[in-house]
């Protein structure tokens, strides 16, 4: 997603009950927070609104020809199951000065320590345990590394680019023959 765009903000979940509540994740700092930055709107643009009952547990509200409409029934909410739920980019606080969304990593250029291109970041992934970059090469596959200081010591959004020193466990193919692990090849 651009930076100009919409950001994803949370996932409507399973049902909850049988009367509309659904299971809400939120990718927000403070999970309540999903709601505090206007209306929500789904992959194909159509508006919705969360109020919450319990925690991680909302009604939700759909907005169709500009007319509110309550889910009220289960089938309803069972429909709405992993919505990704977005907020448009302006909607958004501006990142401190060393803060940045993950969104604004990808398309970044990608170096090493001495400067030598790797590629470009094409995918953020997070999956709750820390986020990991996907780096796509213009040669070989791509490499994924974790996001963190030692793995990503600069991140300058201002510049379009981030190093990423590759970590010893990281071993980078740069060829066909060089899928081997170095023992593999001493055992041959």
């Amino acid at each position: 997603m651009s930076a100009t765009g919409r950001i994803q903000l949370g996932v409507i979940g399973r049902a909850h009950g049988v009367r509309g509540l659904v299971k809400i994740t939120s990718h927000t700092a403070e999970p309540v927070d999903l709601t505090a930055y206007g209306p929500l709107s789904d992959a194909e643009g159509r508006v919705l609104s969360l109020r919450w009952v319990a925690e991680g547990v909302a009604e939700v509200t759909r907005y169709i020809d500009g007319a509110p409409v309550k889910v009220t029934d289960r089938n309803a909410a069972e429909k709405l199951t992993n919505t990704k739920l977005f907020v448009d980019r302006s909607a958004l606080p501006p990142a401190d000065d060393d803060e940045f969304y993950l969104t604004d990593l990808i398309g970044l250029a990608v170096t090493d320590p001495a400067g030598a291109a790797i590629g470009t970041v094409s995918i953020v992934h997070d999956y709750g345990a820390g986020a990991s970059l996907e780096i796509e090469r213009k040669s070989g596959a791509s490499l994924i590394v974790p996001f963190n200081a030692a793995c990503v010591p600069t991140v300058d959004i201002a510049a379009g680019r981030l190093v990423v020193a590759m970590p010893d466990e990281i071993v980078v193919a740069s060829g066909a023959g060089d899928n081997v692990a170095p023992d593999a090849e001493d055992a041959a």
